[in-house]
């Protein structure tokens, strides 16, 4: 049975798994004019939870359902054509299974994409894929919403209030990344952002940066 507090915990982004170091993909956006305020905040996170958002809940409902890791990491790192986010991605995945192994019996994956390890990481702690993917939905907005108020300056009160209302489409990819359990791997969303992706690269070259990404 699925502990809602179990649900909280792996959300918080006060979990040592290195969350809070990485923007995903805010600072390059901040920089580069597209986000400047409390609007274009709100349309980048509902792209973002669209496109990354949908794959990495998708793949890690799927790895919470046990299906075949190695599978998902080749299939998630396929769908993940920066090098630079692939690196992040297995950063963040290597510190969230250090964590999961120090709460509960988490199998040995030597450095799997973050959603993979997450998924598995959920799996061990009883909670069941769709609400893995809640994590991992919340997740793709929570980070660049709170980089937000660093880069931005922006008052926290309306960011959270962004979240409030950022929460029923939250529900919602969850509820369809959880919906493929009769497919395979392969079948698994591949939604792009290609200027996530090309922030990445960018932003992977400066020598002075707030965030890992």
């Amino acid at each position: 049975m699925s502990s809602r507090a179990t649900l909280l915990l792996l959300a918080d982004g006060r979990l040592p798994a290195g969350g809070h170091a990485h923007s995903g993909g805010l600072e390059a956006a901040v920089t580069s004019g597209r986000v400047r305020d409390a609007a274009s905040l709100e349309a980048f996170l509902y792209g973002r939870l669209a496109t990354a958002g949908l794959v990495a809940a998708a793949f890690t409902a799927a790895a919470a359902d046990g299906w075949d890791v190695r599978e998902l990491d080749a299939e998630f790192d396929a769908r993940t054509p920066s090098p630079a986010l692939r690196r992040v991605s297995r950063t963040q995945g290597r510190a969230l299974m250090r964590v999961g192994r120090a709460m509960w019996t988490v199998p040995d994956l030597a450095e799997p994409h973050h959603c993979v390890a997450l998924g598995v990481v959920a799996a061990a702690a009883g909670l069941d894929p769709i609400d893995a993917a809640t994590v991992a939905a919340y997740g793709s907005v929570s980070g660049p919403a709170s980089a937000a108020v660093r880069l931005l300056g922006l008052d926290p009160y309306p960011v959270q209030a962004l979240l409030a209302r950022l929460a029923p489409a939250c529900d919602d990819v969850a509820v369809r990344a959880a919906a493929y359990r009769d497919r395979r791997a392969a079948d698994l969303p591949a939604a792009s952002a290609p200027l996530l992706d090309i922030g990445a690269e960018d932003h992977a070259t400066w020598e002075v940066r707030l965030f890992a990404s």
